[in-house]
């Protein structure tokens, strides 16, 4: 690790970390460019521990010493600079204190990861990355061996994510389920799972009457719309999670804690 004094926000060396409040594009660039944003000290650490490497690192004065404490070890520049200047670079004010560009780590098969799994998460299509974040919180407090993401997901790894993940988004195995539902539920089936879609259907079963298999492969689907229908006609069941008060769903991810929560064997 090396400290490199910044006083200058268009320098090309903090490309990493340039207009990040803009979602839309650095959902693209992020991947795009095999990398990721951890945020604070203890993320970072995180993310470390999980094996993940560092790019290098954005960091107000009196960080130093804790972020010197983390990424010693590595061969890496730590990019030092007051906080005006590290706002105009980023876009916002850090009040973690603390940014790490990190390499993205490549995504195991389907069929790999869940080899020992008997617990999983599809998340389809769910666009919001707090959303994304608080469920694979859930799936590490709650012991779900994996979690799978369809293509029009949100990022587990943009910066928001890994944020209200808390980190968690680096301890609970992740991995793209591509052609779904299609070629990907079928491949659930195909590892011995029982899919499980919870979707709105007068035909749902009640998930306090519902009975988890050993191998249980559990479906959530994106904000407003919920799951496709034809997800839902291709699982094995259709749960729901019984309301009142005359509210007729809950947040997604407030529904999948429930959900996970109450088939856990």
């Amino acid at each position: 690790m090396h400290l490199v004094p910044i006083s200058d926000p268009a320098d090309p060396a903090l490309r990493d970390y340039r207009d990040l409040t803009d979602v839309v594009l650095r959902r693209l660039a992020e991947p795009a460019g095999g990398l990721y944003l951890a945020e604070s000290v203890r993320v970072i650490e995180r993310a470390l521990a999980a094996g993940h490497l560092p790019r290098s690192a954005l960091v107000l004065p009196k960080w130093v010493d804790e972020v010197s404490a983390v990424l010693d070890p590595y061969d890496v520049p730590v990019f030092v600079g007051e906080p005006d200047v590290l706002e105009s670079i980023t876009g916002f004010v850090m009040h973690r204190g603390a940014l790490a560009s990190m390499h993205r780590p490549r995504l195991r098969p389907v069929a790999e990861l869940l080899a020992d799994a008997r617990r999983v998460v599809v998340l389809e299509d769910i666009v919001d990355h707090t959303n994304v974040g608080a469920i694979v919180r859930c799936c590490a407090a709650l012991s779900v061996d994996a979690v799978l993401i369809t293509p029009r997901c949100a990022d587990p790894l943009y910066r928001r994510s890994v944020r209200v993940s808390m980190g968690t988004v680096f301890q609970v195995p992740w991995t793209k389920i591509d052609e779904w539902p299609g070629a990907g539920l079928e491949l659930l089936t195909s590892l011995g799972f029982r899919v499980a879609a919870f979707g709105l259907r007068d035909d749902a079963i009640p998930l306090d009457e519902y009975r988890a298999p050993e191998r249980l492969a559990l479906v959530f689907g994106t904000e407003g719309d919920g799951l496709m229908p034809r997800t839902m006609d291709a699982a094995d069941d259709v749960v729901k999670i019984p309301m009142a008060g005359g509210v007729d769903s809950l947040n997604v991810a407030s529904a999948a804690a429930v959900a996970i929560w109450a088939t856990r064997t």
